[in-house]
């Protein structure tokens, strides 16, 4: 009797080992599908500035700042790794974006006839909407993120880990920019 009891706990630890282990996969697996679909709403955004590239020319042939800042944008956004969650290139990438959008902003008040051209309208608007989609996207990839490293670092989750896969804990995107305006920090 005290030998199938004895079983019957092993059997029980490595059904619960297996079953850890498949969250674990399960939350990286997530994380991984997440930051592709920031990875994703960020590429569209190409579609956006391929057009908007031209009509910017059009208005401002000086403002060569704003051209270069749409094609730095452009770049980065190409270069931004799918495979491999690079948040510090993610925040370059916002961070242009942001630099964009005031540079814009002058060009719209030097030529107020780009204000009322319908296509530059148009365009103002795809991109706010991406950004919207880029903005949603990172909140969901944050939220998995955060689901992945806490069942990697909870108790007996850490030993199962360790022992089996060895996953390191991943490390979510922060908006430097952001956070710097805040006068309340959290002392964790």
């Amino acid at each position: 009797m005290g030998l199938l009891i004895f079983f019957l706990l092993m059997i029980a630890m490595v059904v619960a080992c297996i079953m850890i282990r498949n969250n674990i996969v399960r939350h990286h697996n997530a994380s991984i599908r997440a930051w592709s679909d920031v990875a994703s709403y960020e590429r569209q955004k190409i579609k956006i500035l391929d057009g908007l590239q031209p009509l910017v020319e059009q208005y401002s042939s000086f403002e060569k700042g704003t051209l270069e800042k749409v094609t730095e944008l452009r770049q980065n956004i190409l270069n931004l790794n799918i495979n491999n969650t690079d948040v510090s290139q993610l925040q370059r990438i916002e961070s242009l974006n942001k630099e964009l959008m005031r540079s814009l902003n002058v060009v719209v008040e030097n030529y107020p006839e780009l204000k009322a051209n319908e296509i530059y309208l148009k365009m103002m608007n795809e991109i706010e909407e991406q950004n919207e989609n880029v903005g949603a996207a990172i909140s969901i990839f944050n939220r998995n993120v955060e689901l992945f490293n806490n069942h990697i670092q909870v108790f007996p989750n850490n030993i199962v880990n360790t022992m089996t896969m060895g996953k390191k804990a991943i490390r979510p995107f922060r908006d430097q920019m952001v956070t710097q305006n805040f006068d309340y920090r959290p002392n964790f």
